[in-house]
């Protein structure tokens, strides 16, 4: 435990002072941006600070506490009535990763075991991942507050914390979780407390919000976690992949909000919201986004969740035929050369 302490104790620190000095420079989303960046500064420079054991999945804990108690009665009601429109988005985004199946945009726990299942080289998923969620949480949260002319720095007035509600569902956040991985279900961390809340909040029709003390830590822990991933030596790797990654997610973030744009005129919805809940990021950062400029962070979160079940679904069936016709392709240039 001492021997692990020593690679991680200065990994808080960093962030800290990241999202304090991202906070003070009016930059969006600081405690998550901020301490992202100030530990992948700290990694390139030499020293190889660690994630923090369990902070993910503690800062998902938290974040997942706060997305489920915004499942209201009327932002259930919103979420059913647009039902359609919102599987339409899922199918929507899994057509546009189709232009590269590697990079599929899922959460990276579950890419990185389907990677294993058919034998790829995990590096390379997980640098993918690394460096796709890394852009859209550098670049999507500040072009939403351009886009709104909001200032990084707006309060947005929240409920009050009731604890009588708060205290047994964070207990019961950790249950259900345990409960939700001893049945194989993904993200673990983030769906178990989110649906124990969500259910309460619209069965009880509750008005309470975690305290924002909570909700920093959460980001800051989210935000050491990604900055871990990356060191020189990451760079260094493949840098030519690591290109056609950066490039192939700007072209995602591009047509993810052209398309937006097109469902927002069918449906005359708010187009910021459709564009976070097709982002091909995670719904947490797309979640926070959408809490910070104040929209449907039910909505935004509840497409990122059907999202990420319709690529789920999808992607070890599409990978399948994609190696399959593969393979017909190799077996029929090996025929054509011996004739």
């Amino acid at each position: 435990m001492l021997a692990s302490l020593k690679t991680w104790w200065a990994t808080p620190l960093v962030g800290i002072l990241g999202a304090l000095l991202a906070g003070a420079a009016h930059w969006p989303l600081p405690w998550i941006i901020g301490s992202m960046l100030a530990v992948i500064v700290v990694r390139c420079s030499g020293w190889l600070i660690a994630e923090i054991p369990n902070g993910r999945k503690s800062g998902q804990w938290m974040i997942a506490t706060s997305i489920g108690l915004h499942f209201t009665p009327p932002v259930v009601e919103e979420i059913l009535g647009h039902f359609p429109m919102m599987l339409a988005a899922a199918f929507l985004t899994l057509l546009l990763a189709l232009a590269g199946i590697a990079f599929m945009p899922a959460n990276f726990a579950e890419m990185i075991q389907l990677g294993i299942r058919y034998r790829a080289d995990v590096s390379q998923i997980a640098a993918a991942h690394s460096i796709r969620l890394v852009l859209i949480v550098l670049s999507v949260p500040p072009a939403m507050f351009l886009l709104m002319h909001l200032s990084p720095g707006a309060v947005q007035a929240r409920p009050p914390a009731q604890w009588e509600w708060l205290g047994p569902m964070l207990a019961g956040g950790v249950l259900v979780t345990l409960a939700w991985k001893r049945l194989g279900l993904p993200n673990p961390w983030m769906f178990g407390p989110m649906a124990l809340c969500a259910g309460l909040t619209a069965t009880f029709d509750l008005r309470t919000a975690l305290p924002v003390e909570l909700s920093q830590y959460g980001q800051l822990m989210i935000g050491c976690a990604l900055g871990s991933f990356f060191d020189r030596g990451f760079f260094r790797r493949s840098p030519l992949y690591l290109l056609k990654v950066v490039v192939f997610t700007l072209s995602m973030i591009a047509s993810t909000f052209l398309f937006a744009w097109a469902f927002g005129w069918l449906t005359n919805m708010p187009v910021l919201s459709l564009a976070l809940g097709m982002m091909p990021g995670s719904s947490t950062e797309m979640y926070l986004t959408a809490e910070a400029l104040h929209l449907g962070a039910g909505m935004v979160t509840a497409m990122q969740i059907m999202r990420l079940v319709v690529v789920m679904l999808c992607a070890e069936p599409v990978l399948g035929l994609l190696l399959a016709r593969q393979a017909r392709n190799a077996s029929q240039v090996q025929h054509n050369d011996s004739e």
